[in-house]
C-alpha cells in the first residue's frame, strides 16, 4: 500500500458516520442495502449516499448492483493491508 492510498482509506474512516457504517455492515454479514443503511442512520438520503461513496472511493467497500439497488460489501482485503500498513509504522 503506499501513502496515497494510506491516506485516502484514513480520510474516509475520519468520520464517526462512516465507522458506524462500517460497523452495521459487519454486523449484518458483512453486506448491506443502501436503504437499510439509510434507515439505520439518522441522517438524509443525499448524506448517507455522500458516505458511501467516500467508502467506496477508499476501496473499503464495494458495491453490487442487484436489480435496482445497490448493495454495499466490506473489502476485507483492502482493510486487511491498511491494518498491515498500520503494524508495519508500529515496528
Amino acid at each position: 500500500m503506499d501513502n496515497k492510498k494510506f491516506e485516502r482509506i484514513s480520510r474516509a474512516l475520519s468520520d464517526p458516520s462512516r465507522i458506524s457504517i462500517l460497523q452495521e455492515i459487519r454486523k449484518k454479514q458483512g453486506c448491506m442495502y443502501c436503504a437499510e443503511i439509510t434507515e439505520m442512520l439518522a441522517l438524509t438520503q443525499p448524506s448517507v449516499s455522500h458516505h458511501l461513496k467516500q467508502l467506496v472511493d477508499a476501496d473499503l467497500l464495494i458495491p453490487e448492483k442487484e436489480g435496482r439497488n445497490l448493495k454495499y460489501v466490506i473489502n476485507q482485503k483492502e482493510l486487511d493491508d491498511y491494518i498491515q500498513f498500520l503494524n508495519n509504522l508500529k515496528a
